[in-house]
């Protein structure tokens, strides 16, 4: 019986992977994120999965970077999951959209001291001037919030995948994989079973 939820299905899947001995899987929230350059170019790299929900797949970052300009300028994104000692693999493709403030100072406190202070020193993807440089600007802002709470920047926060297609793949012998797709349909799922 296939699950008729692919946000469920996802829960026990995560849970699954976070169960893991670290040792096996470092960073179960670590997962691909591919997004638009432009109409020619698609960009990705590994960011870490902070929240998801029936509303999406949250992840945090500042938007002056090359992720966030991409993401502003073209809002859909595709995400994947691979935990190899599992043999299970999750993509995700959708429409993004970014968190409300709230959401993004309640998870910015969060944060350590240290990773708080580097959200407002890094010129996230910019060309580093010095060796230096980034040091120096750690060390202002530790200054400039010494004593005080660090509040989050303006240009950090968060964006939201909100799913179209979850597809669940499960490796098994002689290439007879298991996949699984849900397309939105309305307000359900539409679910096909995929050859491998």
């Amino acid at each position: 019986m296939i699950p008729p939820d692919p946000i469920e299905r996802f829960r026990s899947v995560y849970a699954l992977a976070e169960k893991t001995d670290r040792a096996i899987i470092p960073d179960p929230s670590a997962m691909s994120l591919g997004t638009i350059e432009n109409r020619d170019q698609p960009s990705v790299r590994i960011v870490l999965l902070k929240a998801f929900d029936e509303r999406g797949f949250v992840f945090y970052t500042s938007y002056q970077g090359r992720k966030g300009r991409q993401i502003i300028a073209h809002p859909r994104a595709a995400l994947c999951f691979y935990w190899a000692p599992l043999d299970i693999q999750v993509r995700i493709e959708g429409a993004v959209t970014k968190v409300a403030d709230e959401e993004a100072d309640a998870y910015f406190a969060t944060r350590e001291r240290r990773s708080q202070i580097g959200a407002w020193a890094s010129r996230q993807s910019e060309p580093l001037e010095t060796p230096t440089a980034l040091d120096e600007r750690v060390a202002k802002y530790e200054k400039e919030f010494k004593g005080k709470d660090v509040p989050r920047p303006g240009y950090w926060s968060g964006f939201r995948v909100r799913p179209e297609a979850i597809e669940f793949w499960k490796g098994k012998p002689n290439r007879r994989h298991e996949r699984h797709l849900y397309t939105r349909d309305g307000d359900g799922w539409r679910i096909e079973t995929l050859y491998p």
